[in-house]
């Protein structure tokens, strides 16, 4: 079961997608308000949704047609990194050279009982499916990471699983670890949706398949497959310590690290294309456009 935001006129209205492509609108236009009122009715998420489904609420149009925008305004995104060995090895290429027999603090946090995790964005940086991501104008070597992302709710339980793109300056990164912000925090440099699935209807997370593609010219130029099956930390585990000691907004982002790195050669260019897909999610595409 996913949901998804769409624009109708100039409201924006909720509706659930069902595995078989059956589109149902919503009451409810907020997701988290959707959530809250399942916990108030003592019933899960998915009871409350399926009450809807009915036919006057039926969306009669393919709904891949309708004007799909963020499934949610998310109030922050956080990230973590180095959560996968592939990242591992990119981040240590980026810090010594190529040098990958060297050790680095990239070895040491992925070992380390303590994740990595960062501030990556705010509402208003933050876009949604076929909206464009920027480029930096000062790096020269930029990337999108594709990684699952967690809906959190206030009090840091996991209520949905979305699609993001992490955007990343390899070359700025590399330069200096405590560049990492500049790296990372710039206009339009995060993206997530098309549509987020309800907890309860993801049998085991760690087993979803994460394909990136990137388009030039219309063609491919890099398409590169993982798994979560690969993640080195659990995803409560990343919870617990974004919310040690710190405040938690409902509809919080939480993206989970990557296993998808391009070559080292390849930087984004504008006019490129990048697809991003998780299984049982959907595919978030985002145009990339030069930051003027």
């Amino acid at each position: 079961m996913r949901i998804i935001r769409f624009l109708d006129g100039e409201q924006k209205w909720l509706a659930a997608v069902t595995d078989d492509e059956q589109a149902y609108r919503l009451p409810q236009t907020d997701f988290m308000t959707l959530i809250y009122q399942a916990r108030e009715q003592g019933i899960s998420t998915v009871q409350l949704v399926e009450s809807a489904f009915k036919p006057v609420n039926k969306l009669t149009d393919d709904w891949t047609t309708l004007h799909i925008v963020n499934p949610i305004e998310a109030p922050e995104v956080w990230a973590a990194g180095v959560t996968y060995q592939r990242s591992r090895e990119a981040r240590n290429y980026e810090a010594t050279d190529g040098k990958l027999d060297a050790t680095t603090f990239y070895d040491k946090v992925y070992d380390a009982e303590r994740p990595e995790i960062f501030f990556k964005s705010t509402a208003a940086r933050t876009i949604g499916p076929n909206e464009a991501v920027t480029l930096r104008s000062d790096s020269t070597w930029q990337i999108p990471e594709p990684e699952l992302g967690l809906v959190l709710a206030a009090d840091g339980s996991i209520v949905g699983y979305i699609a993001g793109n992490d955007m990343s300056c390899r070359d700025i990164e590399g330069e200096n670890p405590l560049y990492l912000p500049q790296a990372k925090i710039w206009r339009n440099s995060c993206a997530i949706g098309p549509a987020i699935r309800l907890v309860e209807t993801v049998q085991n997370p760690y087993d979803l398949s994460i394909i990136c593609e990137i388009y030039r010219n219309g063609e491919v130029i890099v398409k590169s497959e993982a798994s979560t099956s690969e993640l080195n930390r659990k995803l409560d585990e990343l919870v617990s310590f974004l919310a040690r000691d710190n405040d938690l907004f409902d509809g919080t982002v939480l993206l989970t690290g990557t296993n998808i790195v391009p070559p080292n050669d390849f930087t984004l260019e504008p006019g490129d294309r990048i697809e991003i897909s998780i299984s049982s999610i959907g595919t978030l595409i985002n145009p990339v456009i030069s930051n003027s």
